[in-house]
């Protein structure tokens, strides 16, 4: 057992030597972690989405209703409590500068992405919206532009429809003209497990994990074993008393080695960092994790087995990662797929380990019969292990 524990110690030092080892399977997933969490972390939590946006009164020489939407704004402009970001932050034109010329300069600003929306209350906008409350005109409108190519552009007109919509019921209600008891209802009912709203780090983390075991396994494993055998490495080892077996268990153990280490980082990150409050310490969060690392490690050694030089193994390595890594579900929900892609997604081993190691945690529901986020994985370990077995050749003759 000596000597597996040391050759378990030799593959885990080794590949924290290299750089590019270090990069991709212990920095890479950090700042991708980092990344998502700080991009999209925040995105729809009250007091922490805020967009800039333009706002444009041609209506003042008339007052009334037009004012009552520009105040309505400027108060969405105010933090709701401090240390909080408002919902919007309200640009103007200066007094004395010319409408028209604002309007212009803030579309292309809107065209470009660095606004993301222009409201204009129109000429006329009181006078239009009094005369549809007594019944004698159409409705008032406000003109919104907005890019469609721009994500945050397109909530915020979603979000202007809503203060409207909210406007417009309370100015009805206090001149009369609008009757609660008539009002549709609306009954909600929650669909699924009722709880707290899950963090977007808490949903991000558990995938970010099985990423960085799926990268090491693809990449590292394989790549050790090919570099070895075409290096004439594992010739070295085979003029020792070591075996076979004890050179895979060895291997094995330094891989699994640093699945420990990239968990506790990304774990610590996600805690410190980002206030993940995600808790793996579960039986069942451990056992999903344990199951992803053997199957990604039998991946490594199907890799190894099916190519016959490093280059290749590296090459075949890229072709399979693409598709599984971002078919799966790990950093977005993935139910509206196209069903072409769909059925990548039913025989993606990582899709049924992030279902189950999520629904775990309690930060996702299975929508995969459970049994299967167990059989599927094990499934593909038992069909990776015996083509290695078969195929993987452990010396090359020169």
């Amino acid at each position: 057992m000596r000597r597996v524990f040391r050759l378990a110690w030799v593959s885990l030092v080794t590949a924290l030597r290299e750089k590019e080892t270090l990069f991709w399977f212990v920095v890479f997933p950090l700042l991708l972690l980092s990344l998502l969490a700080l991009v999209f972390g925040q995105l729809g939590q009250e007091g922490k989405m805020n967009f800039t946006v333009a706002l444009v009164n041609a209506d003042r020489e008339t007052g009334g209703f037009a004012f009552v939407v520009e105040e309505v704004f400027a108060s969405l402009s105010v933090p709701p409590q401090p240390g909080q970001e408002p919902l919007f932050t309200l640009r103007q034109p200066p007094l004395g500068e010319d409408q028209e010329r604002f309007v212009a300069r803030e579309q292309e600003t809107v065209r470009l992405g660095g606004l993301a929306a222009l409201i204009v209350i129109p000429p006329g906008f009181s006078d239009a919206a009094m005369a549809a409350m007594t019944g004698s005109g159409s409705p008032a409108a406000l003109q919104v532009y907005f890019n469609d190519t721009n994500a945050a552009s397109s909530m915020v007109v979603d979000v202007v429809e809503r203060v409207l919509a909210r406007l417009n019921r309370e100015l009805l209600t206090l001149g009369g003209l609008y009757q609660p008891d008539a009002a549709m209802a609306v009954r909600t009912e929650w669909v699924g497990e009722a709880g707290a709203p899950v963090a977007y780090v808490d949903f991000l983390l558990p995938g970010i994990v099985l990423m960085a075991f799926f990268v090491g396994g693809l990449f590292s494993v394989s790549g050790a074993i090919l570099f070895s055998r075409d290096l004439k490495i594992l010739r070295r080892y085979w003029v020792t008393p070591l075996r076979v077996p004890q050179y895979l268990a060895g291997f094995a153990l330094g891989y699994l080695a640093m699945c420990v280490l990239q968990f506790t980082l990304l774990v610590l990150v996600g805690r410190v960092g980002f206030g993940a409050t995600v808790t793996f310490a579960q039986p069942l969060a451990v056992l999903y994790l344990v199951l992803a690392a053997i199957t990604f490690l039998a991946f490594g050694f199907l890799i190894a087995s099916l190519a016959k030089t490093a280059q290749s193994g590296m090459a075949i390595a890229n072709l399979v990662n693409m598709p599984i890594m971002f078919l799966s579900g790990l950093f977005f929900p993935v139910a509206d797929l196209p069903l072409f892609l769909r059925v990548i997604l039913y025989l993606n081993p990582l899709s049924y380990l992030a279902e189950g190691l999520r629904f775990s945690l309690g930060t996702g529901q299975v929508t995969l019969p459970l049994p299967l986020t167990f059989l599927v994985p094990l499934g593909w370990t038992g069909l990776s292990a015996a083509v290695a077995a078969r195929r993987l050749r452990w010396d090359v003759a020169r």
